[in-house]
């Protein structure tokens, strides 16, 4: 009876897990190079998430997180709505974003002056002319991504900042290639 009821109750155990707490993520396409690299396999961490739907709050990542997130704007682009993106979070609610002669500028309460999170923030390599200059304020309730490979991806200089509803949840480790296995 307990075997039973121990391989009855496991496909429901996953199911919530998967679910709620974390979720293995493919990385399609070159916009996270050097940082990540086409076919790697990740595990994203969704618990964050989960918990602040269920105390009705937003999960806001940290600036300099990657997350993965749904953008409905995707057909706007020829791409597959239902596609998972996953990008570097580079901008905050309320924060001034200036991007311009492939530099990215913050201004946010506590640098008037604005500084540049590709400079600052330990996150590592950022590669080629982000292309797009932008200037804009993030609204409330969203951030602004940015891939790594700035000349080769689809980001919030297209489709506009993300929509926090529409956060997955943030990269913890890279587990394939076994060789290339980091925390994140």
């Amino acid at each position: 009876m307990s075997t039973v009821f121990i391989l009855l109750l496991a496909p429901f155990i996953a199911i919530i897990l998967i679910t709620f707490v974390f979720q293995s993520y493919q990385v399609d396409g070159q916009s996270m190079e050097t940082t990540l690299q086409d076919h790697d396999r990740l595990i994203i961490w969704k618990l964050p998430r989960t918990w602040a739907r269920i105390t009705h709050h937003n999960f806001v990542p940290h600036r300099g997180d990657v997350i993965v997130f749904n953008e409905p704007a995707l057909a706007d682009f020829g791409q597959d709505p239902e596609k998972q993106l996953i990008k570097r979070v580079i901008g905050l609610p309320g924060d001034h974003i200036v991007v311009k002669n492939g530099v990215a500028t913050i201004y946010d309460s506590g640098h008037s002056d604005g500084f540049q999170p590709d400079k600052t923030l330990p996150y590592g390599a950022v590669i080629g002319y982000t292309g797009t200059d932008t200037d804009l304020v993030v609204p409330n309730g969203e951030v602004f991504v940015m891939g790594d490979n700035r000349g080769n991806s689809l980001d919030s200089r297209s489709f506009g900042p993300v929509n926090l509803a529409n956060v997955v949840g943030k990269l913890v480790v890279r587990v394939l290639p076994l060789g290339n296995m980091k925390r994140f």
